[in-house]
């Protein structure tokens, strides 16, 4: 078989480039898989760019199929859709998704790849690892029917984060962002849309997913006596000012972290990471999350695209990677 294969490595923090690699020759386990199209998670992704992932945290936050080390060299990457050339004959010429970086080919054992259902086409799969998170920042904030709700930051996560609680009965859910372009995604996704300054209070559950002092701190302010802030923004190696002073103890506010590393305890268990998974690829059946991946740049433009990124340059929630 051809062992070659190009793959995106940030060289060092604020450099990316494109690399040739040599493919390890599957095993009767593994599956060599073609790339169709990668995702790039922007708020991460830009963090690791730009070498703000903190020593302590080198060891959680390595990918599944990560090279090398934070800062860099690394090669770093977890949404990748392709089709299996070689593998199991039950997955040979199916299209998968797998937390593989950004590479044209690669080969991982069969068991690391989900098979991408029928009716999801690969440019909408690329979010499974998004909605995977979303999926379990939801059994860890457990809302209930008609929960008075805000999605504070609509970028990737918060905007499938709306997406998904779109779904449930009863909700008020508004989608909060002080860009205003984004009212647009907003309403393909089902939910309203405000400007923090104009968005409606008294919600028992906030999800903040913009990383910003200004968003943790108005995602506060929306919450109802005894609510919640379900806290999904990454902050890296950033200082962040909480303001827990005014009434966040008189009101029995609370604050409370999530993070997909870890199966939510409410079901631990019962479910698993495939569980999850899966789940995540089957509510990508709506197209609704078209509108969360309308940008797409070829692979070649791969080190560009990261700086512009990390430059703060408006693109949708998700910028697709293409491959061929």
């Amino acid at each position: 078989m051809d062992r070659s294969a190009r793959a995106f490595w940030v060289a060092a923090p604020g450099h990316g480039e494109i690399r040739d690699v040599e493919l390890t020759p599957p095993g009767p386990d593994d599956v060599l898989v073609r790339t169709l199209t990668s995702g790039v998670s922007r708020g991460t992704e830009t963090l690791v760019f730009r070498g703000g992932v903190p020593h302590s945290q080198h060891a959680v936050m390595r990918a599944p199929f990560q090279d090398g080390e934070f800062p860099g060299p690394v090669k770093y990457g977890y949404l990748n859709v392709g089709v299996v050339e070689l593998g199991p004959p039950h997955l040979l010429g199916r299209t998968v998704f797998g937390l593989y970086p950004h590479q044209t080919r690669w080969v991982v054992p069969a068991g690391a790849v989900t098979v991408v259902p029928d009716d999801v086409p690969p440019a909408r799969a690329v979010l499974a690892g998004t909605v995977e998170t979303a999926v379990n920042a939801l059994w860890d904030a457990a809302p209930l029917v008609g929960d008075r709700i805000a999605v504070v930051g609509a970028g990737m996560v918060g905007c499938c984060v709306a997406a998904v609680l779109a779904g449930f009965p009863g909700v008020r859910v508004e989608l909060v962002d002080v860009d205003p372009a984004r009212a647009a995604i907003a309403d393909a996704l089902g939910v309203g849309f405000a400007a923090p300054a104009a968005a409606a209070g008294e919600c028992d559950l906030v999800v903040h997913a913009s990383a910003t002092d200004a968003g943790l701190a108005r995602s506060l302010e929306l919450l109802a006596v005894e609510g919640e802030v379900l806290e999904l923004s990454w902050y890296g190696d950033r200082a962040v000012t909480v303001p827990l002073g005014a009434g966040f103890h008189s009101r029995r506010l609370s604050i409370r972290s999530s993070q997909v590393g870890m199966v939510a305890p409410a079901r631990r268990g019962r479910r698993g990471y495939a569980d999850r998974l899966a789940l995540a690829l089957r509510l990508l059946a709506d197209p609704r999350y078209d509108a969360l991946v309308a940008d797409a740049v070829p692979f070649e433009e791969l080190p560009r695209l990261l700086t512009r990124l990390a430059a703060g340059e408006p693109f949708a929630p998700c910028v697709r990677v293409l491959y061929g």
